[in-house]
């Protein structure tokens, strides 16, 4: 198996991991939350920072996720209505744009992180240094920005489709088969 299908395969993995149990955690401490002040009238120090934690988590490592699936948010009315060549250029225009976008943010927001670890600050309930929180932001854009570059690449590569992540074909083009292939059967 080619080495760089393996990486992949092992992100994406890791990826579908932290996403899975940053979710999971977020609802354990929300609903944790409320119902230790319901039932105790007591709201542990720590549930508000974990939260936040894993909310950054699963945003920003969720970027190269939506990607690879071509579940991000497009504005995409204007797109849908174009001609598949129209739709084929877009497709390959659109990812590489948006992945220069996202590695100059992985420059600023490691920048940041920087600054925080420079600073020593530490979270106020969990007292772990606040840089903890931040790195996965210039993770989740550099993991998303070359995700995005993988989406430009196959649109190169495979000249007759439209995809719009590396596991999602453009759903116009879809439906298009899925007629086609019903007036075979």
């Amino acid at each position: 198996m080619n080495p760089l299908k393996i990486v992949d395969k092992f992100i994406l993995k890791v990826e579908e991991f932290i996403l899975s149990y940053a979710i999971i955690i977020i609802a354990l401490m929300v609903v944790g939350k409320a119902l230790s002040r319901a039932l105790f009238t007591y709201t542990p120090p720590f549930a508000d920072e974990v939260s936040q934690i894993a909310i950054v988590v699963a945003t920003f490592m969720g970027i190269s996720y939506a990607a690879r699936k071509g579940r991000h948010i497009s504005m995409s009315a204007f797109y849908d209505l174009a001609p598949f060549k129209v739709r084929k250029i877009l497709a390959i225009f659109i990812p590489l744009v948006t992945a220069i976008v996202l590695f100059v943010l992985t420059y600023f927001s490691a920048l940041y992180v920087y600054d925080v670890y420079e600073s020593g600050r530490v979270t106020s309930a969990l007292q772990m240094p606040s840089y903890y929180l931040y790195i996965f932001i210039p993770i989740g854009f550099l993991l998303g920005g070359i995700q995005f570059l993988r989406n430009m690449w196959i649109n190169i590569k495979h000249r007759d489709e439209v995809y719009l992540g590396t596991d999602a074909k453009d759903y116009n083009d879809q439906e298009k088969e899925e007629i086609h292939e019903g007036t075979h059967l």
